[in-house]
């Protein structure tokens, strides 16, 4: 039977026209990292910043060109990411630090640490959406370093928490940073990128 399409439905079809838009970032880019390093990237809103942090991460796939790292990663790009609203803060830490690949009996062992860390200590068996969000986000740091990398990859996650807790993300950094890990930081904050970064790489939008 043919579909018969109204005057009304063939009107408003007219202002309903999906239309897309083909935006072509990191062009022509070439970034060495040595062990050990921690490089920041900064760059204004649009210019590939965490566009190119997923791509290391094997998140997206280039278009072009090839990613080599050596050594394992740990991407810390999108903080909170598997949480579930209805299981508790407790239930949540072990279903999250297994699906990043923490062991169960690290979990385990580390388990009140991470709620120490997060200064949540008073919330373990409370359901997670009753947490603020930055509850959820100091939760999610504090899991998410728990994962020994050889490499990390930070989008701007040290805007968790108030200045007290970002401190305590400072000395985390500061820690990798002496045992020799590789970081890569993308920061809008040229003072963090100046008191945390070896050098910095900015990112201009075509």
């Amino acid at each position: 039977m043919a579909h018969k399409r109204s005057v009304r439905g063939s009107l408003f079809s007219l202002f309903d026209q999906k239309t897309y838009e083909h935006i072509q970032v990191i062009k022509d880019f070439s970034l060495q990292v040595e062990p050990g390093e921690f490089v920041g990237v900064m760059g204004p809103n649009g210019a590939g910043k965490s566009t190119l942090l997923k791509i290391l991460a094997g998140v997206y796939q280039p278009d072009q060109g090839a990613v080599q790292i050596d050594g394992n990663v740990s991407p810390l790009l999108e903080l909170g990411v598997g949480f579930h609203p209805e299981l508790t803060a407790r239930q949540n830490v072990l279903l999250n630090g297994l699906l990043l690949g923490l062991e169960k009996s690290i979990l385990e062992k580390r388990f009140y640490d991470i709620f120490a860390f997060a200064e949540l200590e008073r919330f373990i068996d409370v359901p997670l959406k009753h947490f603020s969000s930055g509850m959820g986000a100091r939760l999610a740091f504090a899991v998410a370093i728990q994962v020994e990398a050889d490499v990390y990859l930070l989008d701007e996650v040290l805007a968790v928490g108030d200045a007290s807790f970002q401190e305590k993300c400072f000395k985390v950094f500061a820690d990798l940073k002496k045992q020799g890990k590789t970081i890569v930081f993308v920061s809008h904050s040229q003072a963090l990128v100046d008191q945390l970064c070896d050098r910095v790489v900015r990112l201009s939008p075509f």
